[in-house]
């Protein structure tokens, strides 16, 4: 049985155990009632009400690279659920859709003013080549799936002979939803791109990633186990995972207000600035995740930010039960 109003309790939808483990270490720890619903597998009586609380989605679009291809499907079944039903959801099924394409995203992003990378978007392994050539000449040009996730897939090839050599290889890997993005290449100055963190649809802080040892940029800790593109606490000159407190504010003002006509709440969204001194925003990320190792040394907290907003929003929704924040 579901819990009743008075026990009303923050639910967390995830398919990935690693990535919620230390969300739910520091919601025990403060004693905030929560409970997991792995999407990875389940059964839902949609023909029922949902249980009354606050409900967090944390469906990522890397969940087919853990043998999870349909937990997304499923998640936007949930999601539709619970807003049919009225419950308060974070991240819901307009999120989770950007989530799922990078073309949809840039779409959100251009229709509120900001710039992204000029784009092809490619459906079929045959046509790659013959796309990137009419469009991006002798190259550069970046190749990425449109639904990935962790930076997954991104490849930059120098030259068209790179990129054919690729396709015609066994290394070709076929997105999940089988569309290919080509993107142009933006070097910048320094090789690093930002990620600015929001919670609650507002500014927290932004995170400057070094990418000198490749596109895979997740930032979480379990990243940091055999991923050799994602060293996450790995001490070298200068430390691959870097807090920025602050952006430009228009800049910061046109993600909030893009954010919010697109229903994310609780979001990483990266962009990258060229020798043009020109931002370009290439990806909304809405199952964000942080790395402690950055937030430690500039005394930030994002799951810490995370707790407090789900409590806050609990207490204001069931003010009445044994659960609302003190």
């Amino acid at each position: 049985m579901f819990p009743d109003m008075d026990d009303a309790r923050i639910y967390v939808l995830y398919e990935n155990a690693d990535w919620l483990a230390p969300l739910a270490e520091l919601f025990d720890a403060r004693g905030l009632p929560w409970q997991g619903w792995d999407l990875s597998d389940g059964a839902f009586d949609i023909s029922s009400e949902p249980p009354h609380g606050l409900f967090f989605s944390r469906m990522s679009a890397s969940a087919h690279t853990r043998d999870h291809r349909y937990s997304t499907d499923l998640t936007a079944g949930v999601l539709t659920w619970l807003e049919r039903h009225g419950r308060r959801v974070v991240n819901g099924v307009r999120a989770l859709d950007l989530e799922l394409s990078k073309a949809r995203q840039y779409a959100a992003l251009e229709k509120a003013g900001i710039e992204t990378p000029r784009t092809v978007m490619v459906l079929g392994r045959d046509r790659l080549f013959e796309a990137a050539k009419a469009h991006f000449g002798d190259g550069p040009v970046i190749l990425k799936p449109n639904r990935g996730g962790k930076g997954l897939g991104v490849q930059l090839f120098n030259s068209m002979d790179g990129l054919a050599a690729y396709v015609e290889s066994p290394l070709y890997e076929e997105p999940v939803d089988g569309i290919h993005l080509l993107q142009e290449y933006i070097k910048a100055p320094e090789p690093f791109i930002t990620r600015c963190e929001f919670v609650g649809g507002r500014f927290l802080y932004a995170v400057r990633v070094d990418t000198s040892g490749g596109f895979e940029l997740c930032p979480a800790d379990a990243c940091a186990v055999g991923d050799a593109f994602c060293p996450v606490g790995e001490e070298a000159a200068r430390p691959k995972f870097e807090i920025v407190p602050e952006i430009d504010p228009v800049q910061k003002a046109s993600y909030e207000r893009m954010l919010a006509e697109n229903g994310v709440e609780v979001a990483g969204v990266e962009f990258i600035v060229g020798a043009d001194g020109r931002a370009r925003t290439y990806d909304i990320n809405t199952n964000t995740n942080y790395n402690t190792e950055a937030e430690a040394r500039a005394g930030l907290s994002g799951r810490g930010t995370l707790a407090d907003f789900f409590s806050a929003e609990l207490a204001r929704l069931y003010p009445g039960t044994a659960h609302a924040a003190e």
